[in-house]
This record gives C-alpha cells, structure tokens and sequence, in this order.
C-alpha cells in the first residue's frame, strides 16, 4: 500500500508549476493513498510529553481530529472546544521542512552552536556597504571619479586590469576587483557583493599612430591633434562585449527598474518556490491550510497561487500559515528596497514573515497587511517596516533585517499579532487569499543604478544627409578605427534595455582642463566642442543620485571653444555646480537614433 506520506513532483509542464506541496488537497506537485483521504486519525497512547522541541515539550492531545480540509465547502461547525489533534500531519510538517533526521545534521548543528556566534549576531558584527564600482578607473575620466568619490566619503570599489598600475596610481587602500570586462570569466558575481551602483568610464583605447610621450600628452590634447588609431582590444570587444559582460556581472547586485521577481509569473518570466503548511498543529491545534495553484484564478483568467485554509481557535490554537523550505541559497536583495505582493483581498489582516537564518526554529522579520475584500491590489512593504518577531514577541536587541541573505517566505493569517495584541480582523472559519506574485521593488523616486560614459557622436556616420566634414574626426573616421563609434551606440543600446536604472553621457571632446565652466546639455546628439575630464566625472557622481537623470540619454560640452583654454584661479575658484538644474530639462526617449530613421545600424 502506498505511503501516506508520499509525494510526487508533477509532471505539469505548465511554466507555473510548484511542486511538493506539504498538507495539500490538490492534486498539484503532491498525491496521497485513498486511505490518507480518511477524515480521522487513530489515536495512540504515547508517554507525555513525547517530544520536546526547542526545550518545550508538546503534549498529544488524544481525541477526534478536526474535519479533513479539501477544496470542498467547509461544513463542519468551528469549535473552541478541545479537539483531536492530527498527530500525523504535525510529523509530516516536520518532515516538509526539515527532511529525515541524519546523524550529518546533527552533527552540523552542534558544530554551529559551539562555535560561537549565532547567523544574526553574525550580520550584526559585519555590516555591509553600498559600494560604487568604479570601471575603467585608470583612465582619465575614471581615476577622477575614483578620487572624487573618495573625498565625498562614499565607498569605492574600482575595476581594474592591472593591480599593480591601480595601486600605484589611486592608493594603496583602494578595494580593487582585478578582471577584464572583455573576458566574461574573469567577471565572478561574487566579487561584485555589496556593489549597488556602477559608474563606467571603460573605453576602447585610441592613440596617435606615431606613438606618444610617456606622459600621454598627445592623447590628453585629444583626437583632434593627431592621426589616431585603435591601441589594444577592438571595439567591438570594449564598448560591446565588454558592455555586455559587465551588465551581466552586475544586474543581480544593482537591481532592476521593474523589480526582482521571486515568486509567480510576470510577462515571460516564472518563478517557483517549494511552499509547504505549517499551521498551528505544530502546537496543538486543529487549523488546517494549503497553497494551491488555480490556473485561471489570477487576473485576467491567468494562474495564481492559493493560500486557503480553515482556522480554528480550538486547543488553543488560532493560526495557518504557508512557508517556503529554505533556498538553495540565500537570495541576495540589497539593490532592492522592500517587498511586494500582488494579491486579491478578502479584508482581513495578512502578515508575511521573512527569514534570514537557515535555522528552523528562529527569528522571522514581520510585516502585517491589511487587504480590501473582492480587489485585486498590490501591497509594499519596506524593509525597514519588518519587526524582529520570535514566537509572536518583538526581539529588542535582534539585528536589523539583512535583504542581502534572505533564506525562506512565510504568509500566515493569525488571530495574534505581536506582543499581546489581536488582529482585529480575525475570523474562525474558511478563508481564501490568492496571491500571484512576490517581488522585491526599488523605492520611487528610482535613480540611476548603472552611469555610463559614452561619446558624442555616436548616431552620426549613419544619419542620412550629414556633412561628415563638418564632424569631429571620430565620426569621419568611424570605419577607419573599426566603427568604434557603431560599436558604442550598440554598447547604449544594450543598457537601455537591460532593465537597470541607468544614465547615458555622451560628451564631447575630452580635455585636460579644470572643470568649472558654464556648460550645454543637449539630447539628440547633435553638438561638438569639448569638455573637461573632471567635468564629466563630477557629472556622473551626481547622477547617480538625481532621478532626473534616470533613463536620459544626453550630450554635454562647456561653452568655451576650442580655440580658447579653460584656467581657473586657485584664489577663487567657480562655484559648485547643481547638476540637477541641467539634468531636469532632460526628456525621456531621445537617443538621436530617431534622426536614423528606420535605415539598420550594421558593421
């Protein structure tokens, strides 16, 4: 005869499918014998208590178990009186969540009390930092946005090809992540832990055919002075490959515009999570849920997942729950600002609980909602909204909630909520609460997470029409130096569809000059001039916190000419510039692409 305690994966090729679900009446991901279907339990005489956990004994309480919950209308009258408790689904919970006992995880688990600290006294003790990775940042643009960075006290990560020239040239103590962005393997994700914002100033390298000075001091004059040609990696591999690799590298630790999907479906992508219940069995109760899928019960007759369940106050019980098994590794969520939850309400107060410790037993960061009956809605939770809770008591001294080690999920409808208190709207008896999706969303307003230095010019040798003597030597000489500026707008391209909060600037000719000069932001990529290096470093470090500078693509030159030297006297130097005052007359969508029309951009 089969097991009662059998489960199956389904074989549902459905793109939604969540498997092994614990306690579950549906038939998805889960099967039993028609003997498990029997709406009692025998009773059993065990020693009492017969199990402790945690220190706590559990007492079996030895009468009539309370109705089996299927997706049948519950009829049976809801009783605070005691009643059976279902001995054989409190160790199939159990079971769910913790797997067969093994002499490996015993051992482990001693191993981990002996040695000291606890996970969360862990996360206390180490803390973490929001670090800007700078890339590129040997070069002239870079090393003054490394530098830059550093006087404004913000912690600086830079990558670098050459540990050796990087050390000499920005410190000893610079934190450096030594690879390659034209070599993908060099690019471990690992190493860009802690990373949430990226300014790139990597760019192919372009120098004068008959050599250069040590110094560089033909190159720091700018292209415009000599025949140029491209020194090292092409173009294609830089500004486009390397643009792609880097992207790759980082989108998980700087996060997405739309948010980070961790559970349901969302336009093409779908995510699993292994839900199991965990009801107030665990304490002798006689609640009873389930988390199913129904396939056209989401919005617009799409799947969404189904947390119901019938909850009863009897053995002084008075919760459901559903929680996840733990990840096969913790989720990583600091790019992210807090949780969201798509779901239809049905009035009552909800809470979802997060955990950061693998342990079993453990603190679970909480958050209570409250949802409207009958619509669909979407609920936020920040972070900094989740309360240390153990056992329905807020934890005082629990370190703060870590999103960088998210471990499981936990939804419950509970008639308690903390420290004595009630929710207010609970109820005995069945309840329904669908939920489609669980997201981590960055906080409005959303700033660029990803600032690239680009160039002028890049949409021009393929404008129709355009007098390309009249253009900087880079655009005339765009298929000479390997279409270095094809190569770049490509490279664009990629971020702007990454889905990463991003800034694009182009400037015009780079120079040597001091910044400080009164400048022209423009959009369209129709200006020429030139613009001091530390200039545009300036520019991209205050982009990073403007959201007017998020998703703008613009052009930037100083007013002087070429003609006349920019200086400033050390004696009275210009004021500081507030960027935002350029960057909110910038517009969405304008690239310079449109002046291409639908003529292809190819190589």
């Amino acid at each position: 005869m089969e097991s009662c305690f059998s489960t199956t994966i389904s074989s549902s090729s459905s793109p939604f499918s969540i498997f092994s679900i614990q306690g579950s009446s549906s038939n998805v991901g889960r099967k039993f014998s028609k003997s498990c279907m029997h709406p009692q339990l025998l009773s059993c005489q065990l020693p009492k208590p017969f199990l402790q956990l945690n220190g706590r004994p559990k007492y079996r309480l030895n009468q009539r178990r309370s109705a089996y919950l299927s997706s049948a209308t519950y009829k049976d009258p809801i009783s605070a009186e005691k009643q059976g408790w279902d001995l054989g689904r409190f160790f199939k919970t159990l079971y769910f969540f913790n797997g067969p006992p093994s002499p490996a995880k015993i051992v482990e688990f001693i191993i981990e009390k002996l040695s000291g600290s606890s996970p969360e006294e862990s996360e206390k003790k180490m803390g973490t930092s929001d670090y800007v990775l700078v890339v590129g940042a040997t070069g002239g643009v870079g090393r003054r946005v490394v530098n830059n960075l550093r006087k404004k006290g913000l912690p600086v990560k830079a990558l670098v090809r050459n540990e050796e020239k990087a050390r000499k040239m920005l410190g000893p103590d610079i934190e450096l992540i030594v690879g390659d962005i034209t070599k993908e393997s060099t690019l471990v994700a690992q190493y860009f832990k802690g990373v949430k914002k990226v300014i790139n100033a990597a760019s192919v390298i372009i120098g004068p055919k008959e050599g250069d000075t040590p110094d560089r001091a033909k190159y720091s004059q700018g292209v415009k002075f000599f025949e140029p040609e491209i020194k090292g990696d092409s173009p294609e591999m830089v500004e486009y490959i390397g643009m792609k690799n880097l992207i790759n590298a980082v989108r998980e630790s700087v996060g997405l515009r739309t948010g980070k999907l961790l559970f349901g479906i969302e336009d093409q992508l779908s995510k699993e999570l292994d839900w199991g219940a965990l009801d107030d069995v665990v304490m002798g109760g006689v609640s009873e849920s389930t988390f199913q899928i129904d396939r056209t019960g989401g919005e617009g007759g799409k799947p969404t997942g189904l947390f119901k369940g019938i909850v009863s106050t009897a053995n002084n019980g008075g919760f459901t729950s559903i929680r996840t098994k733990n990840f096969s590794s913790p989720v990583d969520l600091k790019a992210y600002d807090g949780f969201e939850l798509r779901l239809k309400g049905d009035g009552r107060r909800y809470k979802l609980i997060v955990r950061t410790s693998t342990d079993w037993d453990t603190v679970g960061y909480t958050a209570s909602f409250d949802t409207i009956g009958g619509q669909w809605q979407s609920i936020r939770l920040p972070f900094s909204s989740l309360r240390p809770v153990f056992r329905a008591r807020t934890v005082s001294d629990a370190p703060p909630f870590n999103p960088s080690n998210v471990v499981s999920f936990q939804l419950m409808f509970s008639k308690f909520e903390y420290d004595g208190k009630l929710n207010p709207t609970f109820v005995e008896g069945p309840f329904e609460l669908p939920l489609s999706t669980i997201k981590a969303y960055i906080k409005d307003p959303i700033t660029p997470r990803f600032v690239h230095v680009s160039s002028a010019g890049v949409t021009r040798p393929d404008r129709p029409g355009i007098d390309l003597s009249k253009q900087p030597p880079a655009v005339r000489l765009n298929k000479e130096l390997d279409f270095v500026l094809t190569f770049k707008l490509k490279g664009e391209d990629l971020i702007r569809e990454s889905g990463i909060p991003y800034t694009i600037v182009r400037p015009c000719a780079l120079t040597e000059e001091p910044a400080g000069a009164d400048l022209v932001f423009d959009q369209g990529d129709n200006i020429t001039g030139k613009i001091s290096r530390e200039e545009i470093a300036l520019i991209c470090i205050a982009a990073l916190e403007s959201p007017y500078a998020c998703d703008k693509t613009f052009e930037v030159k100083s007013v002087v000419p070429f003609s006349e030297p920019f200086t400033v006297d050390p004696e009275n130097p210009p004021p500081e510039k507030d960027y935002n005052i350029y960057f909110q007359t910038l517009k969405d969508g304008i690239t310079g692409k449109e002046s291409l029309g639908q003529s292809a951009i190819a190589v």
